[in-house]
């Protein structure tokens, strides 16, 4: 089936990148399937949500999660995820189509800038691993950030569809000193609690297609499976930006498509 196809490329980019595979969600489901955007944005928030828990379930089992941040990001994510999917319902499909492809160019633009947390530029983040625990050293700075990351990202999936892994992956990189699989991860996780919220409100409303919803979360696992094999003998820049190359086109398409 095409639901299953495209749900596996969902997974292998989410695997790969621990972001942006939500991105693609909805261009694909409006594009390739035929859906409108607010039937394909809780169909693109429960397949990536399935997908990173199996991620965040083998990062578990690496230790390479941060239980605490990732709970706490969680925790604010879920209370506006259901403010996402209430007011997408309620917004022109070419007023959130625009967004939406502002949102994708931002994170295109993200994914060919220079890694933040990049050895040769060292600096003061909020964020700081404990050396000899290996978890982080927290403040009140640090939580802030932390909270703040996850509750932008929360209703940013709720309102478009995604798991809010481009919010996440750039704020762990830019204001924490963890390594990149570690960030993926946490990432991964957060997008796992914070699309319960989402997929929930969605189905309670009757604003999921379940015939396509399904085969095509079924495709975003199997993907998640395939990616985790073979993510650790890619050259993480060269995935970052092809997956910023592919959501500049994605973003493209998707302003034609309301200008035409």
């Amino acid at each position: 089936m095409v639901e299953v196809g495209l749900g596996l490329l969902v997974g292998l980019v989410l695997a790969l990148t621990g972001a942006g595979g939500g991105i693609l969600t909805v261009p694909l489901l409006i594009f390739v399937v035929g859906l409108e955007l607010h039937q394909a944005a809780p169909i693109g928030l429960m397949a990536v949500g399935l997908a990173a828990w199996v991620g965040a379930v083998i990062g578990s089992r690496d230790g390479i999660v941060r239980y605490k941040a990732a709970a706490l990001m969680a925790c604010c994510g879920v209370l506006l995820a259901p403010v996402g999917v209430w007011l997408a319902a309620r917004v022109e499909h070419d007023v959130l189509a625009v967004v939406f492809a502002l949102v994708m160019f931002w994170v295109a633009f993200r994914a060919f800038r220079r890694p933040p947390n990049d050895d040769s530029n060292p600096r003061a983040v909020p964020c700081r691993l404990n050396p000899q625990t290996g978890r982080f050293h927290w403040t009140s700075r640090c939580a802030a950030t932390v909270a703040a990351s996850g509750t932008l990202a929360g209703f940013l999936s709720g309102l478009l569809g995604v798991g809010g892994g481009f919010v996440l992956v750039p704020a762990l990189s830019r204001f924490s000193d963890l390594p990149m699989r570690s960030i993926a991860a946490t990432s991964l996780a957060v997008i796992g609690l914070v699309s319960v919220s989402g997929v929930l409100s969605a189905a309670l409303t009757g604003g999921i297609q379940w015939a396509v919803a399904l085969p095509f979360s079924a495709g975003a696992v199997l993907g998640m499976f395939a990616g985790r094999t073979v993510s650790s003998r890619l050259d993480g820049r060269v995935l970052q930006r092809g997956f910023g190359l592919v959501a500049a086109v994605a973003a493209s398409a998707l302003l034609l498509q309301v200008a035409f």
